[in-house]
């Protein structure tokens, strides 16, 4: 068998150019022409909510020249019935990212913590309370419905005003018209610095770095919970296993590296490398979370 890898490699992304996702596989296929000796062809397959992008991944051929960068998306496509594609379907090379949703309210907001803010969303009528900055089953909206969860209320008492992201949320945050914000802190910064809003916790296991003020959940409510949105590369099925390992090993690499690193702590990304073993259980465990949360919210489309 030719060493392993021969000719440029295809990196599959199935959103669109210019979006956080593509800037991520950028800086990582930059990172990976260098350890792996060829190209890395970045490849934008946007459409279909990122269904059409992740499906190819599955149906490419095994050899280890085209490759895809998972989002947190592919977790949701089964139970929402937009196609048979499972989380656990996918070769789990390396997971290299994870952000972590945060509980943002105004600065005018009664809410000094999230303990109160649950106590009361969970007393009050439901619907009483509102939130926004992100689409209905989107990553950020079943961190929050798993968070409420975990602590015991009910993901249906509060109501979802989707938007297109955290910036309108904010804007709606800032002129009264919801209560809470669902997005990662970075997509909060700028409201923050202009003393428009405070996030109460943030959905990780440890603080993020670069918001060391800020609570995680276990520390605001005394139940551990993490949720969020994620990147990773996957492959198909049926990968030559010294393949994979190289392709782990190198993907690994680079997300530890010093540039890696560098790029995301400056756009706010939160770090997270995880193996292709680990990545596996980790995509295992969406797949059962994710299911569970959207069948609590009534919008999945099967029960399992």
């Amino acid at each position: 068998m030719a060493e392993f890898p021969e000719k440029p490699i295809t990196l599959i992304v199935p959103w669109a150019a210019g979006g956080g996702t593509d800037a991520v596989a950028r800086i990582l296929a930059s990172g990976l022409e260098k350890e792996l000796g060829v190209s890395v062809n970045v490849v934008n397959k946007p459409g279909g909510g990122s269904v059409i992008g992740h499906s190819e991944m599955l149906t490419t051929n095994p050899d280890g020249y085209t490759l895809g960068f998972g989002t947190a998306e592919l977790s949701t496509f089964y139970w929402a019935g937009q196609s048979e594609i499972k989380a656990t379907d996918f070769n789990p090379i390396a997971l290299v990212n994870f952000d972590s949703g945060a509980f943002h309210v105004s600065t005018s907001s009664d809410w000094t913590d999230v303990a109160a803010a649950l106590e009361e969303i969970k007393t009050q009528p439901a619907g009483t309370f509102k939130v926004s900055g992100t689409g209905t089953g989107a990553a950020y909206h079943l961190a929050f419905a798993g968070f409420l969860k975990a602590n015991g209320v009910d993901p249906l008492a509060v109501t979802l005003v989707p938007s297109q992201g955290a910036a309108p949320g904010f804007q709606e945050l800032a002129a009264g018209g919801i209560d809470v914000v669902l997005s990662s802190l970075p997509e909060g910064m700028a409201m923050m610095q202009a003393e428009k809003s405070k996030p109460l916790a943030v959905f990780s296991e440890e603080r993020i770095a670069a918001f060391p003020d800020v609570p995680t959940a276990e520390e605001a409510t005394g139940k551990p919970f993490a949720g969020g949105t994620w990147r990773g590369v996957v492959g198909p099925q049926g990968l030559d296993p010294e393949v994979a390992k190289t392709l782990e090993d190198a993907v690994v690499k680079v997300g530890n590296s010093e540039e890696f690193v560098a790029f995301m702590n400056e756009k706010g990304f939160g770090l997270r490398v995880l193996g292709s073993e680990a990545f596996g259980e980790f995509l295992a465990e969406q797949h059962v979370q994710v299911g569970s949360i959207m069948n609590d919210l009534g919008i999945a489309q099967r029960k399992e």
